[in-house]
């Protein structure tokens, strides 16, 4: 016997851009930020753990952030802290792992989230082979893909996540021009979302830091624009560029996990999830898979679902899901995607399930799938029912 397991509040800061306005706060200080709002938020809630997700934990963030993160809002020492690695998909990750402590009864009330600060993520330096090295040394940047490989990998698990995109579009079949339009409707649903006050409750500003909204959405650019950019990965026959992938990024997210004990009107069930992997190189395509069993364990199908999020990692890659799904593109990221928004690694997974949420409760649709690609060809998934309807 399971205990149903609930979300009821969601929130993050404004993600920032490589370099921009967040860039001089600390990750471990953002993920302070969101674990302390939502806990004010539900003062009356006794906290029984903090799972949070971070991809990179190289630099600020080691030291099991999610730890440091409680300490640092200033919760009750007595409150234990997780921090779970499933590079893009750890935040979700840790949603899933703390509906599990509920759904179990091992927990009443969760905060599952993550951070990420891929502007501050540092350069490390291998120790060497052998001692007093007569050579230089190179640093390797940690925010974002492969380094320090392991040369048993074979070559084409190990390609860069752009280049991964670009076969996985070419056994797609999916255009340029596809990819182009995908990305100018990330932006002009995400502007107006904001412009509608749809992100008003979801977005907490970080202290200090003049940034309201997410800093990557561009309202200003247009088919011509994206059509002009280069390709990035490829240059004889790319089609992913600058303009139709997601930037990097930095922000933290949080959603509120419980069980009915929690006495509160939650937002929504969680109804399923699912995981799944394949090949490193078609990453891209693996939340296929994690939605559809997401979807077999909630006991629904496609045909019932009102609401996608679907984290936008490239244009392509999310393309190719929505195709292979055969689900409405109206229905896939409403109010604006990773490729406007932005993408901090660790932050993304409970930033698409807070949406998700909010967009469920905003339109009174019943069932909704949240889902996310990871690098290294893994995808993860997670089904809502919205309990209200």
């Amino acid at each position: 016997m399971t205990t149903e397991v609930y979300l009821y509040d969601a929130v993050r800061t404004p993600f920032g851009r490589y370099g921009g306005a967040l860039a001089g706060t600390r990750p471990d200080d953002l993920a302070a930020h969101v674990v302390r709002t939502i806990v004010e938020r539900r003062p009356e809630l006794g906290l029984d753990e903090i799972v949070l997700g971070n991809a990179n934990g190289a630099g600020e963030d080691n030291r099991n952030v999610a730890r440091m993160a409680g300490l640092l809002a200033g919760l009750p020492t007595s409150v234990p802290a997780l921090t779970v690695n499933r590079l893009c998909g750890s935040s979700l990750e840790a949603a899933i792992v703390a509906s599990r402590q509920i759904a179990l009864g091992e927990a009443d009330v969760i905060v599952a989230g993550g951070v990420e600060s891929m502007s501050r993520a540092p350069w490390v330096l291998p120790k060497p082979e052998k001692a007093y090295p007569a050579g230089n040394a190179e640093l390797v940047s940690t925010a974002l893909g492969w380094r320090l490989v392991n040369p048993l990998m074979p070559a084409e698990w190990t390609v860069s996540l752009g280049e991964a995109t670009e076969q996985l579009r070419e056994r797609e079949g999916i255009t340029r021009e596809e990819q182009d339009e995908f990305a100018l409707q990330s932006h002009r649903n995400a502007a107006a979302a904001w412009d509608g006050g749809f992100y008003d409750d979801l977005v907490v500003p970080v202290p200090g830091v003049d940034l309201a909204r997410d800093e990557s959405i561009r309202v200003d650019t247009t088919a011509e624009r994206l059509a002009g950019l280069k390709p990035v990965f490829r240059e004889a026959g790319g089609t992913v560029t600058a303009g139709n992938a997601s930037p990097l990024n930095d922000g933290a997210s949080a959603v509120l996990l419980g069980s009915s004990a929690a006495g509160l009107q939650p937002m929504a069930r969680i109804a399923g999830r699912g995981v799944a992997a394949n090949e490193p190189q078609y990453f891209g395509f693996a939340p296929v898979e994690a939605a559809n069993l997401a979807l077999k364990r909630a006991g629904i199908g496609w045909g019932e679902v009102g609401a996608v999020e679907l984290n936008e990692a490239f244009a392509a890659q999310s393309l190719a899901c929505i195709k292979a799904w055969d689900v409405d593109p109206a229905i896939v990221n409403r109010y604006g995607g990773a490729i406007a928004i932005g993408h901090p690694l660790g932050a993304s997974g409970t930033r698409v399930l807070g949406t998700l949420a909010q967009t469920l409760v905003a339109s009174g649709e019943r069932w909704g799938v949240a889902a996310i690609c990871i690098g290294v060809g893994q995808g993860l998934a997670v089904v809502l029912e919205n309990v209200s309807v």
